[in-house]
C-alpha cells in the first residue's frame, strides 16, 4: 500500500462548488485499490514544501474569495513551481484555474495575481456562461476520452498560442465562448472550468490524477496501472451529465 499525499490550498476558501467530492472520490477510489489518501490543508500563510505532496488541488470561488488568497498564493508560487517540475500533479477548478494563469481581472476591475503555472489570462466578461459542458480530451496519445461537467463562470480565458487546453468543447461555452477549447493542460497540471463537482462523474480522471500521483510518490516518469473497478454506476453518472450537456447543442461540432 501507498500512501497519496494530497495538499488541499484553501479548502475554507475556495470550496464553492462541492470541491470536497472531488477529494471524496479520491479517497475512495485510492482505498478500493489499497491504497491511502492523506489530504493536508494548506491555507493562509501555511508553507508548501516541495517533493511532500504527490497532487495538489485548488478549489473554486467567487471573485472576493480569490481576491483574499490571490496574494497568499503568490507567496507559495515558487515552491510549487518547483514541486511540479519535481513531478507533482495538480488540479484546479473554476476560480483556482483562473489564479493558475498569470492573472484575474475581475468584473470590477479587480487585478488579481496568478502564479504562472498554466500559460493563459483571463478577465471577466459581461455575462456568466452557464450550463452543462462536454469536452473531448486526450489526455493519453492516441486515447480519447470524453469529460462532462458543470460550468458557471464569468471569466473568459484565453490560452497562450500553442498551449494545450484540456480538451474541445462539444457542448457548451468552455474557456471563453469562442475558441472551443476548454481548460489547459501542462504536463501533470490540469486547469478546468467543469465542477458540480468533476470527478464523480468522470471516474477516469480521477484515475489518471491518481496515477500521476503515484508516479511522483514512487518516483518514476511512466504512472501505474491501476487495477480497473467496476464502475456501472460512474459510467451511468457520466452518460447522464453528458446527455443533458448534448442537449443544448453543440455549440463548436
Amino acid at each position: 500500500m501507498s500512501t497519496i499525499r494530497v495538499g488541499h490550498l484553501y479548502p475554507d476558501y475556495l470550496n464553492i462548488y462541492a470541491d470536497r467530492g472531488n477529494i471524496a472520490v479520491l479517497t475512495r477510489r485510492a482505498a478500493w485499490r489499497g491504497h491511502e489518501l492523506e489530504v493536508t490543508p494548506l491555507g493562509m500563510g501555511d508553507p508548501v514544501t516541495p517533493g511532500e505532496h504527490d497532487l495538489y488541488y485548488v478549489g473554486g470561488g467567487q471573485d472576493r474569495e480569490q481576491l483574499l488568497v490571490a496574494e497568499d498564493l503568490v507567496r507559495k508560487s515558487e515552491p510549487l513551481h518547483e514541486a511540479v517540475r519535481g513531478g507533482a500533479a495538480v488540479l484546479a477548478v473554476c476560480g483556482g484555474y483562473q489564479l493558475l494563469g498569470r492573472g484575474y481581472r475581475g468584473f470590477h476591475g479587480e487585478d488579481m495575481p496568478g502564479i504562472g503555472l498554466l500559460p493563459l489570462d483571463t478577465v471577466a466578461g459581461e455575462r456568466r456562461m452557464i450550463g452543462d459542458v462536454l469536452i473531448e480530451c486526450e489526455l493519453d496519445r492516441g486515447e480519447k476520452r470524453t469529460v462532462a461537467g458543470f460550468e458557471n463562470h464569468a471569466g473568459r480565458t484565453r490560452l497562450d498560442p500553442g498551449a494545450e487546453p484540456l480538451g474541445r468543447v462539444l457542448a457548451g461555452f468552455g474557456n471563453d465562448g469562442e475558441s472551443g477549447f476548454e481548460g489547459c493542460r501542462a504536463g501533470r497540471v490540469i486547469g478546468t472550468y467543469l465542477h458540480g463537482p468533476l470527478l464523480p462523474r468522470n471516474a477516469w480522471l480521477a484515475d489518471w490524477l491518481l496515477a500521476q500521483a503515484l508516479a511522483h510518490r514512487l518516483g518514476t516518469d511512466e504512472p501505474p496501472a491501476l487495477e480497473p473497478l467496476s464502475d456501472e454506476l460512474e459510467r451511468s453518472a457520466h452518460e447522464v451529465s453528458a446527455a443533458r450537456a448534448r442537449s443544448r447543442g453543440g455549440r463548436f461540432d
